[in-house]
Formats: C-alpha cells, sequence, structure tokens
C-alpha cells in the first residue's frame, strides 16, 4: 500500500514516544501488504474498526491511542487522518 500523510504520524510518535515502536512496526507491515478488502485487514488487526467512506480505526498500544486512516482498496493507498489518545478520539466522534 501506499501511504500519505505520514507527518501526521511523525508529528504523533513526537508527542507519544512510547507509541513510536507500534506505529513504526504498522508501517512496515502497511508498506508491504496490498489490503483489497477489509477483511484483509481484520485478519491482521482483529480489533480494528470499520466506517463509513472506508475510514478504519486501529487500537494503538492496546486502547491507549487511536489511528484513524482511509483506505482506498482500488488504488492501493492508505490516508492518514488523524492520530490521538483514545480520550481525544471519543471527543471528536461524539
Amino acid at each position: 500500500m501506499v501511504l500519505l500523510g505520514r507527518e501526521k504520524l511523525e508529528q504523533f510518535t513526537q508527542k507519544h514516544t512510547n507509541a513510536r515502536n507500534w506505529i513504526q512496526t504498522w508501517l512496515a507491515e502497511v508498506e508491504n501488504v496490498k489490503w483489497q478488502e477489509p477483511q484483509d485487514i481484520k485478519k491482521r488487526y482483529a480489533k480494528a474498526s470499520f466506517l463509513a467512506d472506508n475510514v478504519v480505526i486501529f487500537d494503538v498500544k492496546g486502547s491507549a491511542y487511536r489511528l484513524e486512516v482511509q483506505v482506498a482498496y482500488n488504488t492501493g493507498k492508505v490516508i492518514v487522518k488523524w492520530a490521538g489518545t483514545h480520550a481525544e478520539y471519543d471527543k471528536r466522534h461524539k
């Protein structure tokens, strides 16, 4: 997959250094996989949540943080929309 919005992840890991290893592992996996449907993601990330418009929410570091991306399955792109704490995520989605 092609990742867009990497700078958002860099900003996030600068602020939340304890999530850096998880994010780096996730990045390496995303860049070396071809997701063709949501089930491909679910096989690897069982706790991922799927919203409208191909938005996927990943639990980072257990559930301390959330990563929100949009997946364009047909073009092989993953767009980082947002990353932050679980509490910040809850405020965004009230």
